[in-house]
């Protein structure tokens, strides 16, 4: 019988050697031996498709690779995250996810849903390239304490600006706090913009929602 951290560095090495076939059941033996489902997910799939993500950075890998990668993380993920401890709060903190206007790349974003999602935030997830008026719409009727904006288009960026406009203009912007990441932009575009923060990674992005939120 293998330990958790031989299974979580083999669910890693699943996930970043696309092995996507095999990944569900190495995620099935982990989670019959008995091991937290939220660490396999974060110790295990999550770091494997962030070594993904740096071997794309290092132009080892390109989007053909890093789909299947993702691929493999989603069939892990389809065995842990239902047996994610489903707690129901009264104070249920909902985050707005989406890509702005302009821009259909998504896996950043994807990755970042999942590791808010296993910190126990409610994701509203609009997809990708979501014009800016949609973003404004999902913060009346959902009323999340945050939106988090994502693109890895430089042309794109303007469009985050425009959700923050767009927000104070329709008087919401005092009750959301507004995140943005993606390859083009920095913590000085989102000063520059008025957005409450950016994060350079998912990992990044979970302690900085904390640390707005208090949590």
């Amino acid at each position: 019988m293998r330990t958790k951290e031989e299974l979580l560095a083999e669910l890693a090495r699943c996930v970043v050697e696309m092995e996507d076939d095999s990944v569900a059941d190495v995620a099935r033996e982990y989670a019959e031996a008995g091991h937290d489902p939220k660490e396999g997910i974060l110790n295990g799939l999550i770091i494997g498709m962030n070594q993904a993500a740096d071997l794309y950075d290092q132009e080892e890998y390109y989007i053909p690779e890093l789909l299947i990668c993702s691929a493999a993380m989603y069939n892990g993920l389809d065995v842990l995250k239902p047996l994610l401890p489903q707690e129901k709060q009264e104070n249920e903190q909902k985050i707005v996810i989406g890509v702005v206007q302009g821009d259909t790349h998504d896996i950043g974003k994807n990755l970042v849903k999942i590791m808010l999602e296993a910190a126990g935030f409610t994701m509203i997830d609009l997809g990708r390239d979501v014009p800016v008026e949609r973003f404004v719409d999902a913060v009346r009727a959902e009323n999340p304490q945050v939106v988090a904006l994502s693109t890895l288009m430089s042309t794109s960026m303007q469009n985050m600006g425009r959700v923050v406009q767009l927000l104070e203009e329709a008087g919401l912007r005092q009750q959301v706090k507004i995140i943005i990441g993606g390859g083009p932009v920095s913590t000085a575009f989102a000063r520059k913009i008025g957005a409450d923060g950016y994060s350079v990674n998912a990992t990044d992005a979970v302690h900085l929602v904390r640390e707005l939120l208090g949590a």
